[in-house]
């Protein structure tokens, strides 16, 4: 990737997402992968699995040295010799007097995400040795002189076609471009004498078993085992983090790698490697095993006390599988050397700070990679703490710090918001929306028609419009977030006529401000403690639940505050709940009867909601309640709105939000409803600048007019 400035890195989105090769591979791979992975999951108890492969990747970081120690011994007893490298150079330069000392001419390669970390193949062909690789994907990408786009797939992003004129280039003849099958005889027939005639295999290695010496390779083609067992000398390169305890917690590990990595019960080929072997090819007669550990870094990882849990990640590739950022543009553009969320930090920690500066503003903060991370990652959590730290390492932008200025001051916030009411007079239209602003204007946001403040915001209507309710069965605080408060009353209004009809009680602390999510994500770490610490003491007074409409903010209040302040939050965010789930638990049929209207509704699964906050049947059921709901393809996915996401990277937020309304056109459904005003923007504005006869409502609202 090129980051030779945000123009640039912008131009190669821009050509990635005009592949449509790429757009039409991805998007079948992605929606594929969803049902195939829920599909194998269904098998086994995923959450516990996912939590012991957590507690032990944890335990291993605490026990790295230890395990090193252990492992070494273990494997030179049984005949391997163990190198440990401070560095990606150190870890080369091992590898190639490796490579002098046997007098080693042609290398034989399986897939290895370390070797490319480090930069092996380019290291050992500068000395005049022969690299080949040998996985079907990485020969072709080598074909290509590029890296992977995948950790798992790296030719994802090809064609057959691009695949088979490279074929031709290397083979001198003919190939057909449509038979997949026979493009793959002619790889199998040119990798083949390569493995006969190779003086030396290079492997990653999947885990390396402290107890016993032992190196797992986990590969779904056979390569990775002729790599290992022809050639008379044999290097596996593994970093520290690939350190684990028994053969019982890789056993643990290998029920949810497969299925996480490819929809598979278990890979074609699991191999245990213990110490050498017989090999009638070497000196002695004894395969000449050795196994290079890298540190690069890693052991300074392993005492971070947020970072060490990117120890935990087995390489599945998950965390791209399901990131709509790189469904859209891919691994090129959605990583460096290592792909997808996992990626982005890897980068930061590893490699190139320059590179990971851009990267980590290409994340929409859906917390999709998370929720199938296979040991439990908090991916989004790490990837705004690399933004607070470049924040306070480098500086925040001028935009970061007008931001941060602004809304530190709860006042002075929402006199600037106050004041937007009355500059935008000549432009807003009576629909809520600017209707009067050339297009040039818009910059590249005209993707979508822009939101109207509403002529009074929420806190102006709270002593006319506040409900009275005798003898009520609950008591909530309302917290309303800067859009819903200054944009879309409407929502809160309409979920003041809901709580009236249930007997709820609802009180609006005036002192709350925003959230602070925007900040977080800007990497303004201070400003946004600041601002929690300012909401926690506005909602001190004793109610049963703090309930918001957004579920951005429900997210951040309930998650984000514990993890800023602490034991300082814990009260507060244990009250957070969002609208949907209030009304669910605490309002059934018998306690509030909605009149069901035929209405066809679909709805949007914002992602705070489904995948930060794991709510999903509370707000199905409660449309099925109220309206025939439409069930619409991909739900779940991210409409792109992703606050500050939308106004950096607009083409991407464009693509997204249009494949959600086409999803929603499909359906039939004439409304959409959502439990997010940020979703509502982006979705609301994308159907009036398309013209699409889809109404936007919040759910509250649709329950509403239900009553």
């Amino acid at each position: 990737m090129n980051t030779s400035s945000s123009r640039v890195y912008h131009r190669e989105i821009a050509e990635a997402l005009d592949d449509t090769f790429l757009r039409r591979t991805l998007d079948r791979f992605a929606v594929e992968y969803r049902e195939s992975r829920d599909r194998v999951f269904r098998e086994v108890d995923g959450p516990s699995l996912i939590r012991a492969i957590a507690d032990m990747k944890d335990a291993a970081a605490r026990d790295l040295e230890s395990l090193y120690t252990r492992f070494k011994s273990e494997a030179e007893a049984r005949g391997a010799v163990v190198h440990r490298a401070e560095t990606a150079a150190e870890a080369c330069a091992i590898i190639a007097r490796i490579a002098a000392g046997n007098n080693v001419k042609r290398i034989v390669k399986s897939k290895s995400m370390t070797a490319e970390e480090i930069g092996l193949n380019a290291h050992l062909e500068k000395s005049g040795i022969e690299v080949q690789e040998t996985d079907l994907g990485e020969w072709i990408v080598q074909l290509r002189h590029e890296g992977p786009s995948h950790m798992v797939m790296p030719a994802i992003h090809l064609s057959r076609g691009q695949v088979a004129d490279e074929f031709e280039k290397a083979t001198g003849e003919k190939q057909d471009h449509e038979d997949v099958q026979r493009l793959v005889k002619v790889a199998r027939r040119e990798l083949r004498p390569k493995f006969f005639e190779a003086d030396m295999g290079i492997t990653g290695a999947n885990f390396c078993i402290a107890e016993t010496g032992t190196v797992t390779i986990v590969t779904n083609e056979g390569n990775g085992s002729l790599v290992n067992t022809l050639p008379p000398v044999h290097v596996v390169l593994a970093g520290l983090d690939k350190l684990v305890p028994s053969l019982d917690d890789v056993l643990s590990a290998l029920r949810v790698l497969p299925r996480n990595a490819t929809s598979q019960r278990l890979t074609a080929y699991t191999t245990f490697l213990s110490g050498t072997v017989p090999c009638t090819k070497a000196p002695g007669g004894r395969k000449i095993l050795h196994i290079v550990f890298l540190d690069n870094g890693r052991s300074r990882v392993a005492r971070d006390p947020l970072f060490a849990q990117v120890f935990r990640c087995v390489r599945c590739g998950a965390c791209a599988n399901v990131c709509p950022v790189f469904r859209l543009v891919g691994g090129h553009r959605m990583g460096h050397v290592y792909i997808g969320a996992i990626g982005l930090v890897l980068t930061y920690l590893f490699h190139d700070r320059a590179i990971a500066k851009q990267l980590c503003q290409n994340c929409v903060g859906c917390g999709a990679c998370k929720e199938v991370c296979s040991g439990g990652i908090d991916l989004p959590a790490l990837i705004q703490e690399i933004r607070a730290r470049f924040a306070q390492e480098d500086g925040s932008p001028l935009p970061s710090k007008l931001a941060a200025f602004a809304m530190g001051d709860r006042r002075l916030f929402h006199k600037l918001l106050g004041f937007m009411r009355f500059a935008q007079k000549p432009v807003a239209g009576k629909d809520g929306f600017i209707r009067h602003l050339p297009l040039a204007l818009y910059g590249r946001q005209g993707f979508k028609s822009l939101p109207a403040f509403a002529p009074k915001p929420f806190r102006a209507l709270w002593a006319e419009v506040k409900p009275v309710v005798e003898k009520p069965r609950l008591k909530v605080a309302l917290f309303a977030g800067c859009a819903q408060d200054f944009v879309y009353p409407e929502h809160l209004l309409a979920a003041l006529k809901v709580f009236a009809a249930g007997g709820v009680a609802v009180e609006f602390p005036v002192d709350q401000t925003c959230c602070g999510l925007p900040l977080t994500m800007l990497g303004e770490a201070k400003t946004a403690e600041r601002v929690a610490r300012q909401n926690i003491k506005a909602f001190a007074e004793d109610c049963d639940a703090i309930v918001t409409l957004c579920a951005s903010c429900a997210s951040h209040l309930k998650h984000g505050y514990l993890r800023m302040l602490g034991a300082e939050a814990e009260s507060f965010s244990a009250k957070v709940m969002d609208f949907s789930s209030f009304v669910h638990k605490y309002l059934p049929p018998e306690v509030l009867p909605f009149t069901r209207r035929t209405e066809k509704v679909a709805y949007h699964a914002s992602c705070h909601l489904c995948k930060a906050l794991g709510v999903r049947e509370a707000p199905r059921a409660l449309l099925r309640r109220a309206v025939e709901y439409v069930p619409s393809n991909e739900e779940e996915s991210c409409c792109g709105f992703g606050g500050t996401f939308s106004a950096k990277f607009p083409e991407i937020s464009a693509e997204l939000m249009r494949k959600k309304l086409a999803n929603v056109a499909a359906s039939g459904a004439s409304r959409l409803a959502l439990d997010c005003p940020g979703c509502a923007m982006q979705l609301k504005g994308g159907a009036d600048r398309a013209g699409l006869p889809v109404a936007v409502s919040h759910i509250a609202e649709v329950l509403a007019e239900s009553l």
